[in-house]
């Protein structure tokens, strides 16, 4: 009985992941249909490179947008990559996920249109932040319980953390500095040089 159970959990948990991977399918989707309108307006006399000139805006966004899914998405992926028994306080945690990676096209439209508001730009990477903030409270789930997960080495919750500073130092450049537009966000590839000086610092501090 124990052992259908665990069973039981475990399809529950893939059938979990892959609603959560369908969600962050349409969220991409939802980010390109904007550009695809933009063809209608093309007549037989429109250069299409006017066009992609005109709307250098919407192009900068949907890319910006799609980096900043495909990060959460793999980031989201460590988090759980051995996990293969749902929890509710798992799933909890990756609905709260979902609900920003859900909602971040609508940021994503703004900073086409007022992206140098700074309304937008908290709106923006605040959408960015709470995501970050829903993966750390998956990663101390996953830790809590050892049982859900098939590998011995549990998640760490210093990635998301990591990128929840460098996200705020980012979102202060921006406010102080407005012509640095959303450049500053470039500072969350410093997350993996982060991380190995703080693993450094910790083996330097942790008895032998």
């Amino acid at each position: 009985m124990v052992s259908q159970t665990r069973a039981e959990r475990h399809r529950d948990f893939e059938r979990f992941l892959t609603f959560v991977d369908a969600i962050v399918a349409i969220a991409i989707t939802l980010l390109v249909l904007p550009l695809v309108e933009l063809t209608a307006g093309i007549t037989g006399h429109d250069s299409v490179l006017h066009l992609l000139r005109d709307h250098q805006p919407e192009l900068w966004s949907f890319l910006l947008s799609f980096v900043v899914i495909s990060r959460m998405w793999f980031s989201q992926h460590r988090a759980i990559r051995d996990v293969n028994l749902l929890d509710d306080r798992v799933a909890q945690g990756l609905v709260l996920w979902t609900l920003t990676i859900v909602f971040l096209p609508f940021p994503t439209s703004l900073v086409a249109k007022a992206g140098s508001q700074p309304t937008t730009q908290i709106l923006y990477v605040g959408t960015v932040g709470l995501s970050m903030l829903a993966l750390a409270l998956v990663d101390r789930a996953v830790i809590a319980k050892p049982e859900i997960r098939a590998g011995a080495t549990p998640p760490s919750v210093a990635p998301p953390i990591v990128n929840l500073a460098w996200l705020g130092v980012a979102l202060v450049v921006m406010l102080v500095f407005p012509a640095t537009s959303y450049v500053p966000l470039l500072l969350l590839l410093l997350d993996g040089p982060s991380l190995r000086v703080l693993r450094k610092l910790h083996g330097a501090v942790t008895p032998g």
